[in-house]
């Protein structure tokens, strides 16, 4: 229970006692670093309904509290504001009941709330991943573990777009250019190997809308008559009338490209319950416009294409149908989250992990679920991110200037290796420890940088910047956590047992205040589907994690009670630290 639900019903008691009024809400908020205090009231909205000025109020409601109520040991009135001053005894209580909770934090699944499914990733079959997609995944994998620690059974899923126009260039350039290479005979993952032959296609496409413009075409022209181009468009066809060869090749260059993601989402520590292929789902939504036009929700336009008019809420005209019958992505995202909810019952939510350049399109998608009377449509979320830039510029796939998600990694695990050694602090481990700590560095540098932004904002990525070891960075964090594990190897007592201490230390106070904030950040970051919460509230607890370091004496306490407590706190700042890391998917090294 929270400091602010603890006092509510007390101050209720004392504004009912002094001034025979009822008020249902206490307004609370942090009480300002100028000022004593661990909890301060808002007065003003209680001048409403009681005739007097606030300080007069104040000190009554104050001095009602400290003779009454144990948690208070005494307060002071600044204007409007009532600030608090807790008891020692109410943080020792407090910090006695969860020290030995290892799932401290973390709320116990509810069986009778509906699960929620989150979707991240859904790549296409044409390209490896890149910087952008290593955002959509950091945020989808740690937004479906934060609601999962806030008590609700979760589902993470991706829809794999495999196929369509993009798929059969990789398809066609591999045909004529290919000569039969395989990742195995060419020591590449397959789906690198199949991006290249996507960039293959552009250079080829590219030279042929040069010549036909030299030959006088237009470069629309000349774009629409590309020999290439219009092959590509015949395999296409073919694929969808279900040609023998082409769905062939397809199997197996979309297979090189599973095993290819499989490695790198591994790699980047993300994983998902289950799997829809774009192949599979592309004709789902058709049957439902049927049930749409009975309903009145879609109408039907003379030439025989369907549509929905979302005019007066304030968006457009929106077509689910084509007048040759074909579905439209919105039909098919329909038919996606009717499916997800027939496939798994339990699911009552979505949350779909995906670029703000697709926020219209769920706008319309979750208005159109909701007319066609889904109870469900009313609890899916789109989260909506930014895109990522490098200092360089934008990234384009055609061009193969993307950032390789496979090199990134690679790339930030050797910059952690260059910091380190110049740091000169690991003469005492194996080689393959080391490899082991680049690694949990550097990806750890990487998720923190990115997942430490509001999503909602773009994200210019300086991997240099990221591994540092001084800041709001991951390495910070991760070097603290390491320098606990080492004060607690060195501590050569038994520091199991309760506490006696009586009295804290205001920085031990402070720890103890910054450590029971860590269920209602839980809370606010699955409400919020913000990781950003998480990641800068575990910057805030190790900078007063650092502050008690500086300011206090541990294992060079001589009050044994006092040295036993000070390495019990240490230990759980350390244990939320892992926790609220294991939310961001960062693992924690034991030594740095």
């Amino acid at each position: 229970m929270s400091l602010s639900q603890i006092l509510t019903p007390s101050i209720q008691k004392a504004i009912q006692a002094l001034f025979d009024v009822s008020v249902d809400k206490i307004e609370f908020q942090t009480t300002r670093k100028e000022f004593e205090g661990d909890i301060t009231m808002v007065l003003f909205p209680l001048l409403k309904v009681i005739k007097s000025n606030p300080v007069e109020l104040g000190n009554k409601i104050g001095n009602y509290l400290v003779e009454n109520v144990s948690e208070v040991a005494r307060f002071n009135v600044v204007s409007g504001f009532l600030n608090i001053v807790i008891a020692d005894r109410y943080y020792l209580n407090f910090f006695n009941e969860i020290k030995d909770n290892a799932k401290f934090g973390y709320a116990t699944q509810n069986p009778e709330e509906k699960a929620i499914m989150v979707e991240y990733s859904s790549p296409n079959t044409n390209k490896p991943l890149h910087l952008g997609h290593v955002r959509n995944n950091l945020l989808g994998y740690s937004v479906a573990e934060i609601i999962k620690a806030s008590g609700k059974k979760v589902y993470k899923t991706q829809i794999i777009n495999d196929r369509g126009i993009h798929i059969c260039k990789s398809m066609l350039a591999w045909e004529k250019l290919g000569n039969g290479e395989t990742p195995e005979s060419s020591n590449l993952k397959g789906d690198k190997l199949v991006g290249k032959y996507y960039v293959e296609f552009d250079k080829a496409y590219k030279a042929e809308i040069f010549q036909l413009m030299e030959s006088g075409k237009t470069e629309e022209e000349a774009k629409k008559q590309a020999p290439i181009i219009i092959e590509a468009q015949d395999m296409l066809k073919k694929w969808e009338a279900g040609d023998e060869k082409v769905i062939t090749l397809w199997k197996m260059m979309n297979q090189w490209v599973y095993d290819g993601f499989a490695t790198t989402y591994s790699n980047l520590g993300v994983d998902f319950d289950k799997y829809y292929y774009e192949s599979n789902t592309y004709l789902l939504g058709k049957d439902v416009v049927q049930v749409g036009l009975d309903k009145g929700v879609f109408e039907k336009d003379p030439d025989g294409s369907v549509w929905i008019d979302l005019t007066d809420e304030g968006l457009d005209r929106k077509i689910v149908l084509r007048s040759d019958g074909t579905a439209v992505y919105m039909t098919q995202d329909i038919g996606t989250a009717i499916q997800r909810v027939k496939d798994m019952p339990d699911v009552g939510g979505m949350v779909y992990t995906v670029g703000n350049e697709q926020d219209y399109h769920f706008k319309v998608l979750f208005l159109i679920l909701k007319k066609l009377g889904f109870d469900w449509a009313s609890s899916l979320y789109h989260l909506s991110y930014g895109m990522v830039d490098l200092p360089s510029g934008k990234m384009k796939s055609r061009e193969g200037t993307v950032v390789d998600a496979d090199d990134l990694m690679q790339d930030m695990t050797a910059t952690a290796k260059q910091i380190s050694e110049d740091l000169g602090k690991l003469d005492s481990y194996s080689a393959d420890e080391k490899t082991k700590l680049y690694k949990t560095i550097g990806l750890g540098a990487l998720k923190y940088y990115i997942l430490k932004v509001d999503p909602k904002k773009r994200i210019l990525f300086n991997p240099e910047e990221s591994v540092d070891f001084a800041g709001n960075t991951g390495p910070f964090i991760q070097y603290t956590y390491a320098r606990i594990q080492s004060i607690i190897r060195k501590a050569d007592f038994d520091f199991s047992s309760k506490t006696d201490t009586t009295a804290l230390h205001d920085k031990e106070k402070e720890l103890v205040k910054q450590i029971e904030l860590f269920p209602e950040v839980i809370q606010n970051a699955a409400q919020n589907h913000s990781p950003a919460l998480i990641a800068n509230y575990t910057y805030d607890l190790v900078k007063e994690y650092n502050s008690f370091y500086q300011s206090v004496h541990i294992l060079g306490e001589v009050d044994l009670t006092k040295k036993i407590f000070r390495v019990q706190l240490s230990q759980k700042v350390a244990e939320v630290i892992k926790a609220a890391f294991t939310l961001l998917g960062i693992e924690v090294p034991e030594r740095m």
